[in-house]
């Protein structure tokens, strides 16, 4: 697509525009702060302007409803509107938002966490209740878009309960060590009691809403109540565009951030003296997921096979031109319950050979699904074809659309592109490698995995639970269906006169968080 057009389809988007009784509790959960500031330690910020910024699009499957955001576009916007009780730092680490402090008994089976003193966009004090309302939202059984129900399901909502004006006591059906971290993640905001209409959100966001339309364009006004001191702009917008277009406008002063840029984008702005390059390094997971519920992943041969054929160091070189380090099948390197001492996994193109004979797949066809919806997927999908025909593999590479492409992998094909941006090894395991996980993209359901998961969930010793963790990951690595070949550096783009733009890694705390930017 050319500059000209790029520039003429984005100018056209942005002119769119409980337990009674005492507890003794123990164990401290948190402290206080809110995290952000100033990120690239420049002082003198001001208040004022509009910013502009630009992320891939879901066309009309975008949505400012906080519990079924799905795409990196909405959860931009709902991170705007909505806080969430808790957040997580740049090392996975829970830390407070809404939640001022927490801690739990001794079982980890009652959460108590004091609530800061914040007002909705309405003027309505945040409580207890609200919160009590937003978990049982999450977990309506009729919302089935509302993707953190898995995680919640360990949550006794009926014997939760406000304890005075700003305490809430969550009670669990089963011990959870890391609960506050469970509240940290995907589809976990909270709304007031009053929500009822996702297009009339009522949040504590530092924002409020204006104008939405999906697909397109995205517009909220600073909202001066905050309880963290409220935003340094004036109005968001918050857009739709593609990669080429989002690079094209961040260069020609018609946007002000640009989401997720690809590494040959980032070599060319490093030139450019009005844009810049904001990396948090090795901070997300490119695998291709081999289904080990499907034929021919069902034999473990096959699988061990196709992790062999990986030149992991020709994927990382070229597909994402040098700017990541190289994955050993396992999610979440760098972080906490991340095992070490386990060796590099080597490309072994005859020992591959040699279990594809064994089990009878040489020569035949296969495909791989994927995917324009993330920077990489297709690139790293026909890179991996080739190196799959050293071993006399034959792999077709599948395009599928990419608004419903993370939707559609779980049913398509018996292989694809996939990747995961930061978050905790617990709550991908929960996420994506349960017999019942609602995102298991690689088909991998063990009955005894799933019972170490649990056994680790509930075990309050911090080193006995790490063991376990580290027993799952291995289990992983060595029967897994999780080819991960890469951690790429995350690549956003700024204006020069932006700041206070973070490096940080996508879901955390200060990824896409637009209430402490400011404009020099």
């Amino acid at each position: 697509m050319s500059t000209a057009r790029n520039r003429r389809e984005f100018l056209a988007l942005a002119g769119a525009a409980g337990a009674g009784g005492a507890l003794a509790l123990t164990g401290c959960g948190g402290t206080g702060g809110s995290g952000g500031g100033t990120a690239d330690g420049e002082s003198g910020a001001r208040r004022g302007g509009q910013l502009r910024a630009l992320f891939t699009g879901g066309g009309d499957q975008e949505t400012i409803d906080p519990h079924a955001e799905a795409l990196a576009i909405d959860m931009a916007r709902t991170k705007a509107l909505f806080d969430r009780l808790v957040e997580l730092d740049a090392n996975m680490a829970p830390v407070p938002r809404l939640a001022e402090k927490w801690e739990s008994n001794a079982t980890a089976t009652v959460w108590r966490f004091v609530l800061r003193d914040a007002r909705f966009h309405d003027g309505k004090k945040f409580t207890p209740e609200d919160v009590l309302f937003s978990l049982g939202r999450i977990l309506d059984p009729k919302a089935a878009n509302h993707f953190a129900q898995g995680l919640l399901s360990v949550v006794d909502l009926k014997k939760s309960r406000g304890v005075g004006p700003r305490t809430v006591e969550i009670v669990l059906r089963r011990p959870s060590a890391e609960f506050p971290a469970l509240l940290a993640t995907l589809g976990m905001a909270m709304v007031s009691s009053r929500y009822r209409d996702p297009a009339d959100p009522v949040g504590t966001g530092a924002f409020r809403l204006e104008s939405f339309v999906a697909g397109r364009s995205f517009v909220a006004e600073r909202f001066d109540d905050h309880w963290d001191g409220g935003a340094y702009i004036d109005e968001l917008s918050i857009l739709a565009a593609d990669t080429d277009a989002r690079g094209n406008a961040l260069r020609g002063g018609e946007a002000e951030y640009a989401y997720e840029m690809t590494p040959t984008f980032a070599r060319t702005a490093e030139a450019n003296r009005a844009v810049r390059i904001v990396a948090a390094k090795g901070s997300t997971a490119h695998v291709i997921v081999l289904k080990c519920d499907q034929a021919p992943f069902k034999n473990p041969d096959v699988t061990m096979a196709f992790k062999l054929l990986a030149d992991r160091e020709k994927l990382v070189d070229v597909v994402l031109a040098g700017r990541g380090t190289v994955g050993n099948d396992m999610f979440g390197k760098g972080y906490q319950y991340y095992p070490e001492g386990i060796a590099q996994r080597e490309r072994d193109t005859a020992e591959a050979r040699s279990l594809l004979r064994r089990a009878g797949v040489l020569n035949k066809a296969m495909s791989i699904y994927t995917s324009s919806v993330a920077a990489g997927f297709v690139e790293a999908a026909t890179l991996f074809a080739e190196q799959a025909a050293d071993a006399g593999l034959r792999v077709k590479v599948t395009t599928g659309p990419s608004e419903t492409y993370f939707k559609d992998q779980l049913t398509k094909g018996v292989m694809g592109s996939h990747r995961s941006g930061a978050m905790t090894i617990p709550t991908y395991i929960n996420d994506r490698l349960l017999t019942g996980s609602d995102f298991n993209a690689s088909g991998w359901r063990r009955k005894g995995f799933d019972a170490t998961f649990a056994k680790a969930q509930s075990t309050t010793d911090e080193a006995e639970r790490g063991a376990l963790y580290g027993q799952l990951q291995r289990s992983i690595h060595d029967e897994g269906g999780l080819l991960v070949w890469g951690h790429p550096d995350w690549l956003n783009g700024a204006a020069a006169r932006v700041r206070g733009v973070s490096a940080a890694p996508p879901n955390t705390l200060d990824s896409a968080r637009f209430d402490k930017v400011w404009l020099a």
